[in-house]
């Protein structure tokens, strides 16, 4: 059985959503036991008989609205009890629609670094043109990256789409104003270097915004303020488009018929620009795994987030990425306490 503790209380959407998406995941998944973590008399009558299911009561809930440090010293919250349980070895995987610092906080404080790894960074698939998705991170962990993160973060990224596609070379491109190596940030320019001389990574050099919905890399690089930026800009204008087709299709008579004999195409587009069906981030690079969820998903897009998370366990995420030789770091800049990190002082949430 892969276990999945599951963080009910955090969120926006409350444990309506969250344990509706559980029981509809557990009917599609039979080799999966959930953990719900939340204080049990809040969501009670949500629950039925499925032996499959169990309920760890935790007291306390961390506000979309708190600050990392503060998060960290709410022992008895859903969200650090799911983490707890990982380390505990009673889950292989905690999964949360919380506040990103703060979750960020929590895993780092309770489940330390991995080996050399100098910053944890999220990691999902985004929608892609011409492929089934390609690997973006930092996507909201860390809102300043150095060249040696950015480094570290195409190794782990490679791995990721290694184990989860059999791509055996991967191609990175590196987030950037242009294509041209003399662009960007100093710390950008600093990375393209270190990647280019880095016989591991199969480096493309730099990719603009434009080229990432084209297929041309399968691991984006970028920090986590770009990351997240681009992931929230990338649903809002999924989100327009389908709008604007529906609204084309209803205007009239005449354009109800074409969107009738258009429904099989119009259906395929609307799956394929689901910004639901890509929900979930995985936290790459620390002693377990942990997924984060949007703070607003519905039903169908926290069910994708469980998803992403039991393809983690399945595929050993965390072996894969713990092969990887990353280059050395100094001790104490890879185990710094969280109440350094930039998110400490300006999270993303």
């Amino acid at each position: 059985m892969h276990v999945l503790a599951v963080d009910v209380m955090s969120g926006d959407s409350g444990p309506d959503v969250v344990i509706h998406a559980v029981y509809n995941m557990l009917a599609k998944n039979d080799d999966v036991k959930v953990i719900l973590v939340g204080e049990k008399k809040s969501f009670s009558t949500l629950l039925s008989e499925n032996p499959r299911v169990e309920v760890e009561n935790a007291s306390d809930v961390v506000p979309m609205n708190e600050l990392p440090s503060r998060a960290i010293r709410r022992r008895h919250s859903s969200m650090r009890r799911s983490v707890e349980m990982v380390a505990e070895g009673r889950a292989h995987v905690a999964v949360s629609a919380g506040n990103t610092g703060c979750l960020l906080g929590v895993s780092h404080i309770v489940l330390r670094s991995a080996k050399g790894v100098l910053r944890p960074a999220f990691a999902s698939f985004i929608p892609s043109g011409k492929t089934d998705g390609s690997c973006m991170l930092d996507l909201g962990a860390n809102i300043e990256c150095s060249a040696e993160m950015l480094h570290q973060f195409a190794l782990m990224g490679s791995a990721l789409v290694r184990s989860v596609k059999g791509i055996n070379q991967p191609r990175v491109g590196l987030l950037n104003v242009g294509e041209e190596n003399f662009k960007g940030r100093e710390e950008l320019r600093k990375a393209s270097e270190l990647l280019q001389n880095d016989k591991r990574v199969n480096f493309i050099g730099n990719i603009e915004g434009n080229d990432i919905y084209f297929g041309i890399a399968d691991v984006v690089v970028c920090d986590g303020f770009t990351g997240n930026v681009v992931l929230k800009t990338t649903e809002g204008v999924a989100k327009m488009i389908r709008g604007i087709i529906a609204d084309a299709f209803r205007q009239d008579w005449l354009s109800r018929l074409c969107g009738l004999a258009a429904m099989p195409v119009l259906s395929k587009l609307q799956r394929t620009m689901d910004p639901r069906r890509y929900n979930g981030a995985c936290l790459l690079g620390l002693r377990g795994l942990v997924v984060k969820s949007h703070g607003n998903a519905d039903v169908r897009s926290f069910e994708a987030a469980l998803g992403y998370a039991i393809s983690a366990v399945r595929r050993n995420i965390n072996g894969v990425i713990d092969e990887v030789s990353l280059p050395d770091t100094p001790p104490a800049a890879a185990d710094e306490e969280i109440s350094s990190l930039p998110l400490a002082k300006g999270n993303i949430t």
